[in-house]
């Protein structure tokens, strides 16, 4: 990503703007702009598909007037302390985040779970993950930390909550009903281990070479030649400080595990509030398989999917889908309203309350 030439207000839209190069910007290749144009088209409609398919599945063999009964009759209590458990879970991950940068390079943990606030929204209401661009631009704005590192710490972020998924669900699993997919996720885990241990191994014995070799042909885009290229490939070694330390990747480990066992607590919680008698280890299962579901291309705020998920979870416990429809609902306002709420507030704060970059950054 281009660095900006000027820091925009944070707050009132969030976008990237390249640097004019003027002479440097080269003419796009032959497949440049219709290729692209395509391959938006093809993600477009793959979300719409997915999308209906899944909510189509939601809604089929559905009882409203049964639903609407057991929506009624939930227990609110329940769905506060679902909500506790789940604000818990959201600090656990900025935590989790700013773990993941270098000791002394840490941005401080407000700017952080302000950008991660920033980003849930935005995912919330666009399509394509739109937010995991959104806070590395806000974090970019707000802490003096490079944009090359941010972006590494988001990618190995995404790596971390795999695996604790497939942890949490691995170390549960004696306690879970027979899922087919137990078995897909075997292989996943397995083929997952091998490529963390392989990226591990050749970053510790060579460095950051490797980065260079695998940058090197940007070097052929005039703005990322020479030491521009070098430092970009330098941030991002330090962005990838949790894959090549070992303590940083404890912490960062611990925290995405707690994360993940306030978010299946707060799933939990929510069965109580609709009396749906199922075992501490259906929340487990619950956010095993909305995790996993989040892999796939969605609308905004995966409607659909995210319902689908539960459904599918919960069959696993004999409930039958009118009766666990309203509680796939109500859990999905759980996890969408709060972000959508808090972050038009963060928006509001960063908009008032502009912050130059580089008077952010705080040691650990």
């Amino acid at each position: 990503m281009p660095a900006t030439t000027q820091e925009p207000q944070t707050g009132e839209h969030v976008a990237v703007r390249a640097e004019q190069p003027g002479a440097h910007a080269s003419p796009p290749g032959p497949a440049g702009p219709h290729g692209s144009r395509r391959s938006r088209v093809l993600f477009n409609v793959a979300i719409v598909l997915v999308t209906v398919a899944f909510s189509y599945y939601a809604l089929s063999h559905i009882d409203l007037a049964l639903a609407w009964r057991s929506a009624r009759t939930s227990d609110g209590w329940w769905l506060v302390a679902s909500l506790l458990a789940f604000a818990l879970g959201v600090q656990a991950r900025a935590f989790r985040w700013r773990s993941l940068f270098a000791h002394g390079r840490r941005p401080p943990i407000g700017v952080v779970t302000n950008a991660m606030l920033v980003g849930y929204l935005y995912n919330n209401v666009m399509p394509a993950r739109a937010g995991e661009a959104a806070r590395v631009v806000v974090l970019t704005q707000r802490s003096s930390t490079p944009t090359a590192e941010i972006l590494g710490t988001v990618v190995l972020e995404r790596l971390y909550d795999v695996v604790a998924i497939l942890v949490v669900f691995f170390a549960a699993e004696p306690w879970l009903p027979h899922v087919s997919w137990f078995g897909a996720a075997a292989v996943a885990a397995l083929v997952l281990a091998a490529l963390i241990v392989a990226a591990t191994t050749v970053l510790a014995i060579f460095g950051d070479r490797p980065l260079h070799l695998l940058l090197r042909p940007l070097r052929r885009i005039s703005p990322l030649s020479g030491e521009r290229l070098d430092g970009v490939v330098t941030e991002l070694a330090h962005g990838l400080s949790g894959l090549r330390h070992p303590a940083l990747a404890l912490e960062a480990f611990v925290w995405t595990l707690a994360a993940w066992l306030l978010t299946a607590l707060s799933s939990y919680l929510v069965t109580l509030a609709f009396h749906l008698h199922v075992p501490l280890s259906s929340g487990v299962l619950v956010a095993v398989a909305i995790g996993l579901g989040m892999i796939l291309p969605s609308a905004p705020a995966a409607v659909g999917v995210f319902e689908t998920a539960a459904l599918i979870a919960l069959a696993a416990y004999g409930v039958p889908h009118t009766a666990a429809l309203p509680y796939a609902v109500v859990l999905h306002l759980v996890n969408f309203v709060p972000f959508v709420v808090v972050g038009v507030l963060v928006l509001h704060h960063n908009s008032r309350h502009p912050q130059r970059a580089a008077n952010a950054r705080a040691g650990s």
